[in-house]
């Protein structure tokens, strides 16, 4: 059972068209590995056992005849709460939507996913409207770090990081609108891409579709890379979608010689933990000795928690537009308040906020003209203790002392990644943050891969 949960969505299908594996076995394999972790971290709050054999079994039939759907048939795939499985409950971990309430269609990322042949195991946790950057709910529960069951996994996509580090499912769909696949896949020692905003077709309707994205978790680059091939793929609910007119596994193996990337250690904006901060510079002096031309370069900007919270709250007002005073009484109370203040907002400070949205957008753009990527923090802090919530005494000023350097990317729209640089001397997970220009989200695994190439990515057992 252990072979098989490690091995990499490109491994399965390898052996898969060798004829030397079966999804079937894999299936079943993972399963048992869910069984076996899955309560200590609460990473799955929805499993369809019988629905997921009973596709692996079909696609086992199709390797047999040499006929799979696509890349990923056969591969066990998890999907984050609050994308719709048809069929299967969707509520966004929230009281506000009531218990008998189904999604009647796939999500255009689900169904690309479903396409290729993906076994879809389940949902994973997040947090209620994934409004937070760590992962409990009133619904589901706290969800753990596969590290330390202590610790938090991050959010809000932690179910989906904690499950990917445990070998439950090797790929695993994040969605991020202010940090949301990084944070958790630093917190969780795995690698997780917020792609170029567009680049994959979203939910109909989405409420947060200015500043989040799709994307994919996963144990390996290339894996990320299959997975990005997917599900960009067209859907003609989301007319503004980027063309899919990229294949991002190509030239993943051609190193980072030769380019010119910036090294930002971010302790201009606020306190770091030194081990962090040691782990950071440690992974740019690996960048250096693969050829690539590493500078010291600050991009700037200050601290964007204002222009992000003026997209971010009257989004949270919107999801609970409707509610009861029982439901929301129920809610996180965080997340009530920050609907609270969204629903009062000016609409001139929204306008304002796309005036600072692109002028953010204008300085990356110029600095990238000097540098092709730019490396920095993910969060300033190991993983810190589940269930604390992201709001000490000081309220929303707790905010800005760990997440600054992830929402300023969904603000300006570039892609970035997390990628595994280190742990700290207590053997919790660090993450290097890697941020391309615009529409470089292949250039940004590419730099992931040659890292990952020297410096392997480790997993709990």
């Amino acid at each position: 059972m252990t072979d098989l949960v490690q091995l990499s969505a490109t491994e399965l299908a390898a052996r898969y068209k060798a004829g030397t594996l079966s999804p079937v076995e894999v299936a079943q394999a993972v399963f048992e590995r869910i069984d076996a972790r899955n309560e200590g971290v609460n990473a799955f709050i929805l499993l369809d056992r019988e629905g997921a054999l009973k596709e692996a079994g079909k696609s086992e039939a199709r390797w047999s005849k040499c006929k799979p759907k696509g890349p990923l048939d056969g591969v066990p795939v998890s999907i984050k709460e609050h994308i719709d499985v048809k069929g299967w409950p969707s509520r966004n971990s929230s009281p506000v939507i009531p218990a008998s309430h189904r999604a009647e269609r796939d999500a255009p990322l689900t169904a690309r996913l479903r396409e290729a042949g993906g076994i879809i195991l389940g949902k994973t946790a997040t947090p209620e409207f994934c409004w937070k950057g760590v992962t409990d709910s009133a619904l589901h529960g706290v969800t753990r770090n596969p590290w330390d069951q202590d610790k938090t996994p991050g959010g809000s996509s932690g179910g989906a990081a904690a499950a990917c580090a445990l070998g439950m499912g090797a790929l695993h769909v994040g969605t991020d609108a202010g940090g949301s696949v990084r944070i958790p896949a630093a917190f969780c020692g795995v690698f997780g891409l917020k792609p170029t905003q567009n680049r994959v077709p979203h939910n109909p309707g989405s409420v947060s579709a200015l500043i989040s994205q799709a994307g994919p978790i996963t144990r390996t680059v290339a894996d990320a890379a299959l997975m990005l091939n997917v599900i960009t793929r067209p859907d003609i609910r989301d007319p503004l979608a980027l063309p899919a007119d990229a294949d991002f596994a190509a030239g993943l193996e051609d190193g980072v010689k030769g380019l010119r990337i910036a090294f930002w250690d971010g302790t201009r904006l606020i306190p770091f933990d030194p081990e962090v901060t040691e782990a950071l510079k440690g992974a740019a002096e690996t960048f250096r000795a693969l050829g690539a031309e590493v500078v010291e370069a600050d991009p700037g900007f200050d601290n964007q928690l204002s222009t992000f919270l003026a997209f971010w709250q009257p989004m949270s007002a919107r999801y609970l537009e409707n509610a009861s005073e029982e439901a929301l009484a129920a809610s996180d109370p965080f997340l009530v308040r920050s609907a609270q203040k969204g629903a009062l907002q000016p609409i001139l400070r929204h306008y304002q906020a796309m005036a600072d949205r692109g002028a953010l957008a204008e300085r990356m753009a110029r600095f990238h003209q000097d540098f092709d990527l730019l490396l920095c923090p993910v969060t300033p802090v190991p993983p810190f203790k589940a269930g604390r919530g992201i709001y000490g005494p000081e309220g929303e000023a707790y905010k800005r002392t760990w997440t600054p350097f992830t929402f300023p990317f969904n603000i300006s729209g570039q892609p970035a990644a997390s990628v595994p640089c280190g742990f700290t001397r207590a053997g919790l997970p660090i993450g290097l943050q890697l941020v391309g220009p615009w529409s470089a989200d292949a250039l940004i695994l590419r730099a992931a891969r040659a890292f990952e190439s020297v410096r392997p990515f480790t997993f709990p057992d």
